[in-house]
């Protein structure tokens, strides 16, 4: 996973229900790490130069003229240019179609008003970068497992990943990342449970 020449600057972990956010600057890598398998991971990110730029789904799906996610693929900005690029990857099946679930989802959904949610997780984490106060872009669902059917409905099956699977990031821009361990635990979604994320930045070769 790490080459020889690269050094861990730093190592986050994301417990159950929660985000986190970092910093990266040009060239240095994000490795998230689905500790316990079968964990899906909600991932936005921010040029920290211009918050009103940040990695867009939509867009990726227009530039990429995809929605599948793929190593060497960039992740596009609302600006249409990438951000960081997609570099090493361990399970193949990711998603960024689906927005984040929110307070509305398990409200209309469920008739709760208290489950935790990415939007919110993401929201809080950002803070630490000043961007609390932005709204929080459509994320890309890493590990996520959802396949379109023969009639053109999607179907949300539980990830392919195993513990220890992880994807791989570089940036090309100086950016704040954030990442929730998504907090659906009453669909197939994460496996029907919770469990860690972790992230490690590598430093730039």
């Amino acid at each position: 996973m790490v080459s020889s020449q690269q050094k861990i600057r730093d190592e986050i972990l994301i417990p159950p229900y929660e985000g986190r956010s970092a910093l990266l600057k040009p060239g240095e890598e994000l490795i998230i790490i689905d500790v316990d398998g079968k964990q899906v991971g909600d991932f936005v990110c921010f040029n920290r130069n211009d918050p009103k730029e940040f990695v867009s789904p939509v867009h990726m799906r227009a530039s990429l003229s995809s929605i599948r996610l793929k190593i060497g693929d960039g992740l596009y900005s609302n600006k249409r240019r990438p951000l960081m690029s997609f570099v090493g990857d361990t399970v193949g099946k990711h998603d960024f179609f689906f927005p984040a679930c929110d307070y509305y989802r398990y409200k209309v959904d469920y008739d709760m008003e208290e489950h935790p949610n990415c939007h919110d997780n993401l929201k809080s984490a950002l803070k630490d970068y000043g961007l609390g106060n932005e709204p929080v872009p459509d994320p890309i669902n890493l590990f996520m497992n959802n396949v379109l059917n023969e009639v053109g409905d999607y179907e949300i099956n539980e990830p392919l990943s195993k513990p220890g699977d992880y994807v791989r990031l570089k940036a090309l821009e100086e950016v704040v990342i954030a990442c929730s361990t998504c907090s659906q635990d009453m669909a197939p979604v994460n496996g029907w449970k919770v469990s860690s994320l972790k992230m490690q930045i590598m430093e730039a070769n």
